[in-house]
């Protein structure tokens, strides 16, 4: 429990410190007590506000909440009941898909990214989790999809098999050959085909499956030699295949894909690489010029990633 008394001149500070509090997911008791589940980092909270309070002329006091019944316990708790949080953000999810049919790529993953952001921020002090936590990030995943139907449409199903360990020197100066209009998945996979397995790669982008040439190899498409395989997407399948998984910042970067094509643990940089993926779409009509604009971006955050793990 945390008490504060500040100055009545000093409005700034008192609204400063009731915005902070609250951002970091405190219940108020009543004005100027504010409680948090005991932890190191609840105790860090109100000792860092407590010193500017000091600063700004103002007192503070720090306890240890030991509850005396359940009712108490139960009333505590409802303090941090984030049920209307999490409805605010749904509102807005719905809106957004039910403006998707006509929505700019761009735009829509913009607002898509935005409101997912606000999703985990709300998580992160959600310290007594209930099922509209868990609704909300269904929803999400829901949007994703239904997103990607609309601007990516022909996602492929994964099949079931063994993944077969592959030898780089027979896929080299090969044609290679997936869908047009390259989305996460597949420039990632035609980065890291350029990059790590075939240097002399060409690529064929597909208007139809159906006019892949006979002897390319296919990839991120229903019965290409590469597609998704169990959970993994195809970027992962060719990590896999040739032997690469041990490469932290490629490693990494298969999270990254992974999370943004069929969902999972999320990844900070995933908001900004979408961004950056939908601007070059929106720049670049032809698929060779996209993978080009798009190398840059995945170069750097290879490197970082290595860089960062070592």
């Amino acid at each position: 429990m945390f008490v504060t008394n500040l100055p009545g001149t000093n409005k700034t500070l008192r609204m400063r410190i009731w915005r902070a509090l609250k951002g970091a997911g405190a219940g108020a008791l009543r004005d100027g007590v504010y409680v948090l589940p005991h932890s190191d980092r609840a105790q860090a909270t109100f000792a860092e506000h407590a010193s500017e309070i000091r600063a700004g002329g103002g007192s503070t006091h720090m306890f240890a909440l030991q509850t005396e019944s359940a009712d108490q316990t139960k009333t505590l708790i409802r303090l941090f009941d984030r049920t209307d949080e999490y409805q605010e953000i749904n509102d807005r999810l719905e809106a957004s898909r039910k403006g998707l049919a006509t929505a700019v790529e761009l735009n829509a993953r913009r607002r898509l990214a935005s409101i997912s952001r606000e999703a985990t921020a709300l998580e992160a002090i959600d310290f007594f989790p209930g099922p509209s936590g868990v609704q909300l990030r269904s929803a999400l995943a829901d949007a994703e999809v239904a997103l990607n139907a609309r601007f990516s449409p022909n996602e492929p199903r994964a099949a079931h098999r063994k993944i077969a360990r592959l030898d780089r020197k027979d896929y080299q100066g090969r044609i290679w050959a997936t869908r047009e209009h390259l989305w996460i998945d597949r420039v990632c996979s035609a980065w890291l085909i350029r990059r790590f397995i075939d240097r002399k790669a060409k690529f064929v982008w597909l208007k139809r499956l159906m006019d892949c040439p006979k002897r390319a190899v296919g990839f991120d498409f229903d019965g290409a030699q590469f597609s998704h395989v169990d959970s993994k997407v195809t970027f992962e399948v060719l990590l896999a295949s040739f032997d690469l998984e041990a490469d932290s910042g490629l490693s990494r970067l298969g999270s990254l894909v992974h999370f943004l094509d069929v969902g999972g643990i999320p990844v900070a940089e995933a908001p900004g690489f979408v961004a950056i993926v939908s601007g070059a779409r929106s720049i670049h009509a032809d698929d060779d010029a996209l993978l080009t604009s798009v190398t840059s971006a995945l170069d750097s955050l290879y490197h970082a990633y290595a860089v960062e793990k070592a």
